[in-house]
């Protein structure tokens, strides 16, 4: 029976698959030399290739205690984790990078590449060398708070010294702007309670003047109604004189036309004039007012001549006394002289004495920044004991491989350009 044309079969299938592997071990020796000759090449480049290492430093957060002195002044708060990302952002600036690298004459020689700039070269190092560490964000354990920094660096660059120094560098840095934001804080809180102190003062001294001023015009107001009062009763003393006088005048008349010289009575001047023996003594009881002209012509003329006579009539009424003295009174204010006579009027500013308190605390305030441990340092960066690149035993063994299945194909395609073998 005929097969069909263009169908394989499971022997057709093996003798080329035996025919494969004649060819291949026809061409043994070239297969080998191929292959040595990619081997060679790859643990030629195994030995030759720069070798690159890599260290690591891990920061956790510091202790309590260790913040404890900064955050009992009560004017700068750090916690611990804020401390630790204030350094790890210190320690991800590629300013406080280039700083460090900069200040060390042995890394700025060993980063040099001719034909670039110290900035370009240490660009093209920050761009491949370094890389943060930072616990997974999915994670929010307090186990897994740390910061760390990972240097991948080739042989001549000295690594550990590099990443322990930019920490050191990095802690520092971030410790001396602590320290500065804290004078800040301080001073920023001291011109705030010098500003209240003056304000405190301007305040009081308005305020004291303000009652200087009240006090005097008080004073001024009450002697001017003294003087008032003082000038009403003159007036009124003046015209009960004038009132007197003119009383008198008619009383002096009355007693003329009625021939009364001496004072007499009513009972006295009806009786007839009859000779008594002995001494008799008159007792006249009367509830009226005897008239002003029975005492007599004589009495009246002294007494009206007396009134002609005054020049003032204040000692007749006891309060023009009373006035006097108020007005003497009034002539100096010891209220005022006192304010006045003040030499330290902080001493009666009630707040000024907790201002001047809380800026002598502040003032006082003394922290030893360089005792200011901002993170613990779990982890110190240490030479490794072996390059992370080239590895040299996967190069040789893929140099093996690629050159076991490079020799094979150039074997084959050898023995299919000279027709030995043909593919079905």
């Amino acid at each position: 029976m005929t097969e069909p044309v263009g169908t394989y079969t499971r022997q057709d299938e093996a003798i080329d698959l035996r025919a494969l592997c004649v060819s291949l071990w026809n061409g043994r020796r070239l297969l080998l030399l191929v292959t040595l000759l990619i081997t060679a090449c790859a643990i030629l480049y195994a030995v030759l290739a720069t070798p690159y290492y890599e260290v690591r430093s891990l920061l956790r957060p510091a202790a309590i205690k260790d913040l404890d002195e900064l955050n009992g002044t009560d004017v700068y708060e750090l916690s611990p984790e804020d401390a630790l990302k204030r350094v790890g952002a210190a320690l991800a600036s590629y300013e406080n990078r280039y700083e460090f690298v900069r200040s060390s004459e042995a890394l700025s020689n060993a980063l040099a590449k001719p034909g670039r700039t110290f900035a370009q070269a240490f660009e093209y190092f920050n761009d491949r060398a370094f890389t943060m560490l930072q616990p997974d964000p999915k994670k929010q354990d307090a186990l897994t708070s740390f910061v760390g920094l990972s240097l991948t660096y080739p042989r001549g660059v000295d690594g550990v010294a590099l990443v322990n120094g930019l920490v050191e560098f990095a802690i520092a840095r971030e410790r001396a702007r602590i320290e500065e934001d804290f004078r800040t804080v301080v001073n920023n809180r001291l011109s705030v309670l010098d500003r209240r102190i003056q304000a405190a003062r301007a305040a009081y001294d308005a305020v004291k003047e303000a009652e200087i001023a009240r006090l005097l015009e008080g004073d001024t107001i009450k002697r001017a109604l003294l003087k008032d009062e003082l000038e009403a009763l003159r007036q009124m003393l003046r015209t009960r004189r004038d009132d007197r006088l003119a009383e008198l005048e008619e009383a002096i008349a009355i007693a003329r036309a009625l021939g009364i010289h001496k004072p007499t009575n009513p009972t006295s001047l009806g009786e007839t004039p009859r000779t008594v023996q002995g001494s008799v003594i008159r007792t006249e009881v009367n509830n009226q007012d005897i008239p002003l002209h029975f005492m007599g012509t004589e009495a009246l003329s002294a007494e009206r001549n007396a009134l002609r006579k005054r020049t003032s009539d204040d000692f007749t009424e006891p309060r023009i006394a009373e006035i006097h003295k108020e007005l003497r009174l009034l002539e100096q204010n010891r209220t005022v002289q006192a304010f006045q006579a003040r030499e330290n009027d902080d001493l009666f500013l009630k707040e000024l004495g907790e201002l001047r308190e809380e800026a002598g605390r502040l003032r006082a305030l003394k922290v030893d920044f360089t005792r200011l441990n901002l993170v613990r340092i779990d982890q110190l960066a240490s030479e490794p004991l072996q390059p992370i690149k080239p590895r040299r035993a996967l190069i040789v063994a893929v140099g093996i491989v690629l050159g076991l299945l490079l020799g094979a194909l150039v074997v084959l395609l050898r023995d299919l350009l000279r027709g030995r073998l043909q593919p079905r």
